[in-house]
């Protein structure tokens, strides 16, 4: 599956590596990508994760997840 949320306050690299690491340590996560630009971060996921899991650990980095 593959969902894209929309993540404000990401400006550069750091913020970028600290989003796909938060991520990617789901269990369930296969791959995220990151556009820094437009603040789209699109995950691909097996059905073992939420998207309320994937926007708690982009929070928890300290960025806000736009609904």
């Amino acid at each position: 599956m593959q969902t894209t949320l929309q993540v404000k306050g990401m400006t550069c690299g750091h913020c970028e590596a600290a989003v796909k690491g938060a991520l990617k340590d789901l269990n369930g996560v296969q791959d995220v990508n990151v556009d820094l630009t437009s603040g789209r971060v699109d995950v691909s996921y097996d059905g073992d994760v939420s998207n309320a899991e994937m926007e708690e650990a982009i929070e928890e980095q300290g960025y806000d997840v736009v609904s």
